[in-house]
């Protein structure tokens, strides 16, 4: 039987370095929760890995290969699908997004990415790198633009986003601004394409105070949460930490408006914003 072959890095190499893994792991005849045994991960981080959901890093790939005995086929291939455009802290994340078939985020403080219009976004990224050239920053746009290419599919992922009042009520950029992004998140509801509440001042004291928070679910890998502040990031895939988290969540829900009383917060607080501009 012919051994795997170097994977090419212009096509999908997680997807490929993740069908490769199945094929050695099935032909060693393990499961995914022996494998995980040794590499102390869960049996679930293994499925990620095969799913393509995940980043294999380089030092699980050399012991996969030690296990497995596939020669250093994973060592030798991991550098390509590690590649990413993203931060070290939100690129798995970020790659794990491109996949899901639900995504849920609680943002506390901005719009998130995939919301985003292209002036908030290079507002947001001037403010995180105020001395950054400007094709840095316009590097920094396209890429939380493509990001966002997500949602030209009409129903595909299931997007629903809890946005605290604090997001609506901060000027990100300037009103203008601030008055379009809100617009866009608005509209997005209002086609449908997203489920968007807004958890208001007055429910006081909530489930997610620490911080940012996103699940997301795939048709054929485990869930994930990822759970994230300013520079720092963290994907989970243990099903108690999950569960959790998802708890969280639906808590969030439970305390902020509806979707229509939501919907009808964000375009007022637009219409102020745009009053304000013209002052």
């Amino acid at each position: 039987m012919p051994g795997p072959k170097n994977l090419d890095p212009s096509s999908s190499p997680r997807a490929l370095l993740g069908a490769e893994l199945r094929y050695a792991r099935e032909r060693a005849g393990l499961s995914q929760e022996e494998l995980a045994q040794p590499l102390f991960v869960s049996g679930s981080f293994i499925g990620q890995l095969e799913a393509g959901t995940r980043r294999m890093h380089l030092e699980y790939a050399r012991q996969i290969d030690e296990i497995l005995g596939t020669g250093g086929f994973f060592e030798r291939n991991c550098a390509a699908a590690a590649k990413s455009k993203y931060p070290d802290h939100f690129a798995a994340a970020a790659e794990a997004e491109a996949d899901a078939e639900t995504i849920k985020e609680y943002a506390p403080l901005l719009i998130p990415g995939l919301l985003q219009t292209e002036a908030y976004a290079r507002a947001v990224c001037r403010a995180y790198q105020p001395t950054a050239a400007d094709e840095i920053i316009e590097r920094l746009v396209a890429t939380r633009m493509e990001r966002a290419q997500l949602l030209d599919d009409p129903t595909t992922p299931l997007l629903w986003t809890v946005l605290d009042e604090a997001v609506l009520r901060r000027v990100v950029g300037d009103a203008g601004v601030t008055a379009e992004a809100l617009r866009h998140v608005a509209a997005l509801g209002r086609r449908h394409r997203a489920i968007v509440q807004v958890l208001p001042f007055k429910a006081g004291a909530h489930a997610s105070l620490d911080g940012a928070l996103k699940l997301m679910t795939f048709p054929d890998a485990p869930p994930l949460a990822y759970v994230y502040g300013l520079g720092t990031g963290q994907l989970l895939d243990d099903p108690a930490s999950v569960a959790r988290h998802r708890l969280t969540y639906d808590l969030l829900g439970a305390s902020a408006l509806s979707p229509q009383e939501s919907l009808a917060l964000i375009e007022s607080v637009a219409e102020d914003y745009v009053h304000d501009e013209h002052l």
